[in-house]
């Protein structure tokens, strides 16, 4: 460039050479400091090769300047948790150094490169024992974390890393090996977890730092019926109260032709785990569900129609598997009058279980339960938009129907009374739809206006849609949890949620797909094998609402 001075080349060398008898370090020629987000980057440990001075050439004597070069700030570094991230909807669940040193490689069927924060991608390879591959197109560098979870959406055979602080629910974090560090089963403490990196220390505030000892977890379930066929598994067939939520994992060995409704009903096996739904629900900090019967004390089985009621003694099946909360709000809680409501109320109270969405009166039914979890305060609202016949009123026994503005009060009333997060649990839309209808869609994100951090709905009978709506997630239907309708597939099929939380700060998404064996009972599909039609059903739904 015109006006540049440039020294000449045999002093150059000399320099160099000077600089390698020495033993310094010559600059990488991996990734450039400015080089854009998200660029490949070419394989480092590439130098320049020694070179010799030139005899009878005096190195060139440098250009006095006005003053010394700054002298760089020593970074601090600090031994960090690492955890394996993917896009939001993989089904996979873990991962190893074996399987990042496949797709450095290029050999991985899952994942055709590996994403880095550049800032880290030095130290956390480091820490895995590895060096950058030779084709410059398999690792992948972001300018920071955010970019990263961006990249990971629009690019789902990406592997990534992150700090333990920079993983929202936009990404999936994996396990490593056996060792999970969100979720019921994760490790202890921080200190417990196998995958640390040396990185430059950073300032991260109080409440985005995370510590598993310190987290909780959500556990959510869609509708429970305890009445015509659940109640003959578990009561005529002798199978228990706690059945229903002893499952394991199961798969479909086939499909056969037809229902009373003419649809295609698969045939299950149980593939084992048992007591894998239990452990899920009874290791979560919080696990709720809807209630979708009144359990009055005098009960009438019904062996078909869709009036309800249950014995109340089979609500001890819910108790021993950690059911905390329960819905009351839905279109069949008022089948056994206004005393069924009341009665069901004393019954679950007995067995420590709380509940919102009904109430001997408007006043009560519009009330919040109130839940502790992981030292935060939790707020659940139920209603109902279905049994409009079935409202409460100042004088009436009945449900909390929901509006816009109802919903707006009633959150605010929930923040007065100290909750740190607020879910409202409503019971809406179409049966046998997954997708969401448009004052449907309406009211979910004007519970979000209102300030609720969760929306998650049921009554389709099956898993539906999820939508991201201002940051925040939006469930319309999970799907039967503990149900009898085995007249099809997708009513035979749910989706459970694992949300773990570091104080009111939502950190992981977890979906489940089950299978309901017995009329009674989930069992967990594979996500990667059958699991993939429930969850296709949920994500297929979501078009256009959900941007991981």
């Amino acid at each position: 460039m015109a006006g540049v001075k440039r020294a000449p080349v045999a002093a150059v060398l000399l320099i160099l050479a000077a600089l390698i008898a020495v033993g310094c370090e010559l600059p990488s020629m991996g990734a450039s400091p400015s080089a854009p987000a998200g660029e490949s980057v070419p394989p480092s440990g590439l130098t320049s090769a020694p070179v010799e001075s030139t005899p009878g050439v005096a190195p060139a004597t440098p250009e006095p300047t006005a003053s010394p070069a700054p002298t760089a700030t020593p970074v601090a570094l600090a031994d960090v948790a690492i955890i394996p991230v993917a896009h939001f909807r993989t089904q996979f669940a873990a991962s190893s150094v074996a399987e990042v040193r496949s797709v450095l490689a290029g050999t991985s069927a899952r994942y055709d490169a590996l994403e880095l924060v550049r800032a880290d991608a030095d130290a956390i390879l480091a820490a895995l024992g590895l060096a950058r591959p030779t084709v410059a197109s398999r690792l992948v560098l972001a300018t920071d974390a955010a970019a990263l979870s961006k990249d990971l959406a629009a690019n789902r055979k990406r592997l990534g890393f992150l700090r333990a602080d920079e993983i929202g629910p936009s990404v999936r974090a994996l396990s490593w090996g056996r060792d999970a560090l969100f979720g019921v089963g994760r490790v202890a403490t921080l200190a417990a977890w196998p995958l640390k990196a040396r990185v430059p220390q950073a300032s991260v505030p109080a409440e985005a730092a995370y510590d598993p000892a310190a987290a909780w977890t959500l556990f959510a379930g869609g509708d429970i019926l305890l009445d015509r066929g659940v109640y003959k598994t578990v009561t005529i067939d002798g199978k228990g109260v706690d059945f229903p939520f002893n499952g394991g994992t199961a798969k479909i060995t086939a499909r056969v032709c037809c229902s009373q409704f003419g649809h295609k009903t698969p045939r299950m096996q149980r593939t084992g785990n048992a007591g894998a739904v239990r452990a899920l629900v009874e290791g979560a900090d919080l696990a709720i569900a809807n209630f979708e019967n009144p359990a009055p004390n005098r009960f009438r089985w019904h062996t078909t129609g869709t009036v309800f009621s249950a014995d109340p003694k089979l609500i001890d099946g819910l108790r021993n598997a950690g059911i905390d909360y329960v819905s009351l709000a839905n279109n069949h809680i008022r089948d056994a009058g206004a005393n069924g409501i009341i009665q069901t109320i004393a019954n679950l109270e007995k067995r420590g279980i709380k509940w919102s969405g009904a109430g001997k009166d408007l006043a009560q039914a519009r009330r919040p339960a109130m839940l502790d979890a992981g030292g935060s305060k939790v707020a659940v609202l139920g209603y109902d938009t279905i049994a409009k016949y079935y409202a409460a009123s100042a004088t009436r026994a009945g449900s909390a129907q929901m509006s816009a503005a109802i919903v707006k009060a009633d959150v605010a009333a929930a923040r007065k009374a100290g909750a740190d997060v607020v879910i409202v649990f409503p019971h809406w839309g179409t049966e046998y739809d997954a997708t969401p209808f448009a004052g449907q869609q309406r009211l979910a994100r004007a519970a979000i206006d209102a300030g609720a951090d969760i929306v998650i709905g049921n009554h389709a009978h099956w898993a539906a849609a999820m939508e991201i709506y201002k940051g925040k997630p939006i469930w319309y239907a999970l799907g039967n949890f503990v149900f009898d309708q085995v007249w099809s597939e997708p009513t035979m099929e749910g989706i459970t949620l694992e949300l773990t939380f570091a104080g009111d700060s939502l950190r992981q998404i977890r979906m489940r797909p089950h299978i309901i064996l017995d009329r009674a009972q989930p069992n967990f599909l594979d996500p990667t094998g059958d699991g993939k039609i429930v969850m296709g059903q949920v994500y297929a739904a979501s078009k256009g609402m959900l941007p991981w």
